[in-house]
């Protein structure tokens, strides 16, 4: 299956956008190497700005350009522009109502040997909480692409949720994309897997595939937008299927697990419902194999989930 890292995706699809758009910019806090920006300071080097280790300021400096008529897209790691620079975003960016588009990278165990320190699990339970803010998470090398070009054309602050690693293509070029709608990647009958990020989507598949082999027929919904979050679409898989396990890179508190245990609460939603996610846990290091097992993420864990639903 083709695949390509996301951060090409993500840095392509930047300089491809500057090309036209003159009011782009990129800021760096000292990560492009990782980031995969450095196409894009080749490209236009008076348009990037590389802050060096100071993640909160580089959002400072991000909500200054974005005041001045900018559309500025800052990264660093994903710990980093939540945990680090979480004060900055919500008060110089979101409350101010500017235009900053925020990239967290390596989310959750695809930080892998950087190890707990710079593993957030928690980075999308504190970015719900801010009003207004769009919350996303691509899927795949196309999704990324096009959500990065729907954040440069819409008007507000934006955190997307990024890992740098090669992904599998799930989509077609000419797939269309926006913010709080989710795509179906398998139909299914007696359940319904809720994925967020192309970590999870294609555990979701892999796990659908074991069931299936057991007589056992799961649908797999690719969330891509936390928020807004595809409430017609998830309630529509809920009633249809009767059970909805939500899949997802991050505490199951705060994240894509609470976001529909709510919708389904506040809609009366009677059928089966679990979460698989972390639990309560702190990060730490190890192969992404190994932390995927450690922490409960991997295809074997939803498939085993998803019989203790049917009782099989």
């Amino acid at each position: 299956m083709e695949s390509k890292e996301m951060r090409a995706a993500y840095a392509d699809t930047l300089v491809e956008l500057a090309a036209t758009n003159p009011e782009i910019v990129v800021l760096e806090a000292d990560l492009m190497r990782a980031t995969g920006t450095g196409s894009f300071q080749k490209a236009y080097p008076d348009r990037l700005v590389n802050v060096g280790v100071a993640e909160a300021n580089m959002v400072g400096i991000a909500s200054g350009l974005s005041a001045t008529g900018k559309i500025p897209f800052a990264s660093t790691f994903g710990c980093f522009a939540s945990r680090r620079a979480f004060d900055q975003f919500f008060l110089s960016a979101n409350y101010a109502r500017l235009n900053v588009k925020l990239v967290g990278t390596d989310p959750g165990v695809t930080a892998a040997y950087n190890g707990g320190t710079h593993m957030p699990f928690e980075d999308l339970a504190l970015m719900r909480t801010v009003p207004g803010l769009t919350i996303a998470e691509p899927s795949d090398p196309a999704s990324c692409a096009a959500l990065v070009r729907a954040a440069a054309a819409m008007y507000g602050c934006v955190y997307l949720r990024l890992p740098r690693k090669a992904a599998p293509y799930l989509y077609g070029s000419g797939e269309k994309f926006e913010f709080g709608k989710s795509k179906v990647l398998k139909d299914g009958k007696d359940l319904c897997f809720v994925s967020l990020g192309a970590l999870m989507a294609g555990e979701c598949l892999a796990a659908a595939k074991l069931l299936e082999a057991e007589g056992i027929n799961a649908g797999v919904i690719d969330a891509l937008s936390l928020k807004p979050l595809d409430s017609p679409a998830i309630l529509a898989a809920a009633r249809a299927t009767g059970r909805i396990i939500t899949a997802e890179n991050h505490q199951i508190a705060g994240g894509l697990g609470s976001a529909v245990a709510e919708l389904l609460a506040e809609n009366s939603f009677g059928g089966g419902f679990a979460r698989v996610g972390v639990r309560d846990l702190f990060g730490e290091v190890g192969t992404q194999d190994y932390l995927m097992k450690r922490f409960g993420l991997t295809a074997a864990d939803l498939a085993r989930q998803a019989r203790a639903m049917l009782g099989a």
